[in-house]
Formats: C-alpha cells, sequence, structure tokens
C-alpha cells in the first residue's frame, strides 16, 4: 500500500479537529491558512475519505475523521515519547508545553526545573500563565493549558489534584527587622508592626481570614498587593512584613530575606498538580509534569528559619 503523506500533513489535521478552526490551528503552527489546508486537503487525498464537514461557520469531523484523530494522536504521541527518550534526538524535538500556575510558584519553586527541563529539550517551548487560584483553576478546565499548578482543585470534579508539596504560611521580613531573629512568631505579634496583605479576592487572603476568624489579635494591613509575588518585593524593598507561603521565599540563602515560621496558629496549604480528568498529555507535557511531581521528593529543606513545620490546614 503506497500513501503518500508526511508527518506535518498528520499535525494539521490534528491540530485542525483539537481547534475546530483552520484559523486557530493556523496560528498555533505558525502556517498560513491556506498552506494549512493544502497539508489537510493533500491527506484527505491520501487516505481517500474526508475528514473534515467545512461550512462557512465551523469545522466538524466526520465519522471516519474522529477515529482516524485518535490514531493520529497515539501515532504522533507515540513517536514524541520515543524521540524525547533518545538522548541525541530530544534536542531537537520541538513543541510546546502551557502550564497555568500560580504566581509564588514561580520565582523560586519552579525555575530549576525549568533549567533542567530546558537543557534537555531546548528546541521545546514553555508558557507559563501565571494568575490566581481561581483563574488557574477555569484555565486548566477549558483546556487553554496542560495543566496546572495550583492550591485549589480538590473539590472540582473535572479535574485530578495530585499533591506535590504542603506548604506553611511564614512572615517574610528583611533580616535586620525586630522579629527576623525569632525562632517562631505569634499571629498577636505582627500587630505592632506595618503589614502587608495580598487583596480579599486572593485565595490565599481567603485562606488565611478564615483561619485567623476568631483570633482576637489580628494584624491591620496598611497596603494590599493583588499577588504573593510582589508583596515578596515590598518586604525586600523595606516597606514592610507580610505573611506568605513558604513556597513564595527564597530556598536558599538570601541576601536580605528572611523567613520565620508564623504560630498560634499555624496555617498552611496543599500545593498540586491539576489536569483534566481523563486527559492524556502530550509527551512533552508529560515529561515536564513529571519533573513537578518529583520535587515532592526532591524539594531541598529550607536552610536555618525558612524551614517551618508541617501543619494540617484549608485549600481554597
Amino acid at each position: 500500500m503506497n500513501i503518500n503523506f508526511d508527518l506535518a500533513d498528520l499535525r494539521a489535521f490534528v491540530a485542525v479537529a483539537k481547534l475546530a478552526s483552520f484559523r486557530a490551528a493556523a496560528e498555533e503552527l505558525h502556517l498560513s491558512q491556506p498552506a494549512l489546508s493544502r497539508r489537510v486537503e493533500k491527506l484527505e487525498q491520501a487516505l481517500g475519505v474526508r475528514l473534515f464537514n467545512r461550512t462557512t461557520r465551523k469545522v466538524d469531523l466526520t465519522a471516519v475523521g474522529r477515529e482516524f484523530v485518535r490514531r493520529a494522536n497515539e501515532l504522533l504521541n507515540g513517536l514524541e515519547e520515543s524521540l524525547l527518550g533518545i538522548r541525541d534526538v530530544a534536542g531537537n524535538v520541538t513543541g510546546e508545553v502551557t502550564i497555568a500556575c500560580i504566581p509564588s510558584a514561580i520565582r523560586f519553586f519552579l525555575p530549576d526545573i525549568l533549567k533542567e527541563y530546558h537543557r534537555d529539550y531546548p528546541g521545546i517551548v514553555v508558557r507559563l500563565i501565571d494568575q490566581g487560584a481561581t483563574d488557574v483553576l477555569s484555565t486548566v478546565v477549558r483546556s487553554e493549558a496542560d495543566f496546572g499548578l495550583n492550591y485549589i482543585g480538590t473539590q472540582d470534579p473535572q479535574l485530578d489534584f495530585e499533591p506535590v508539596l504542603q506548604e506553611s504560611f511564614v512572615l517574610a521580613c528583611l533580616k535586620n527587622h525586630p522579629l527576623a531573629g525569632r525562632r517562631r512568631v505569634r499571629w498577636a505579634e505582627l500587630v505592632a508592626h506595618d503589614y502587608m496583605s495580598v487583596t480579599k479576592a486572593s485565595g490565599n487572603r481567603y485562606l488565611l481570614d478564615m483561619a485567623l476568624t476568631h483570633h482576637a489579635m489580628r494584624p491591620r494591613w496598611f497596603c494590599e498587593a493583588q499577588h504573593v509575588s510582589t508583596l515578596v518585593s515590598l518586604v525586600e524593598a523595606g516597606l514592610g512584613i507580610a505573611a506568605v507561603p513558604q513556597l513564595a521565599m527564597p530556598t536558599k540563602p538570601h541576601p536580605s530575606l528572611v523567613s520565620v515560621p508564623l504560630v498560634e496558629p499555624a496555617i498552611s496549604r496543599t500545593v498540586g498538580l491539576i489536569r483534566r480528568v481523563g486527559r492524556r498529555l502530550p509527551p512533552a507535557a508529560q515529561q515536564l509534569y513529571e519533573r513537578i511531581r518529583q520535587a515532592r521528593e526532591q524539594r531541598p529543606a529550607r536552610a536555618g528559619r525558612t524551614t517551618t513545620r508541617r501543619t494540617a490546614g484549608g485549600s481554597a
């Protein structure tokens, strides 16, 4: 049997099937629409069947197309998986992985993982969508990202949530701050200092407010920011102190920042990987997913006072 088409034609077909749009598929593959259409038509001619029903408003797979797209995905994924496993070839593999991620995980947690991933697969582009926890959830549900890194999602029936680490909220302050030399700090002690917080729209703020609902001495903030990473930058600039997730603080000794465990009460959250239920990740995305998952065992202990106790806590 002599069927004349190539992998570029197959990838064009899969992209159109996934996005249900020739325009969107052309943009994803960095092709003109006429070039993309020619590739799909070439594949249809080679197979001798119609794969799409085209109208002016939408593009639908035919019955044969629906069956073939499953097999085409299996073929492309199998090939990509094989290529990624061959060291001498993996560096030439191209593609894209999209992660929706809470900003607090980006500054000090993901960079080392991404650096190693880029070293092994320099041709694969990683797109980070840094959003608040609720938006990360929605982005993954809508399949706009391959997977996400979040601290909410355990109750969503559309998502699988796989815990990666549990982290406490800690006090972020400068090394020369009066509280920096303490082994631990009670929440009530923050009242006497310039305290900053994330906004009420933040899932972290909700978590802290719920845990401190019946606490008599709650710190009053004088400055609000939308993201935890912004709070850490403000602390570093000497504006005040803040309560932030441990993940947002440096894992190695920092020239000016220090974190101190917060107690009475101790509050924590669980950060995990989220993905659509039943969705098989493309091989390049699966490779990165596995590396983040393995960080659970490989994540180094915090140096000095940056190490905090593990405690139970909420996740919203």
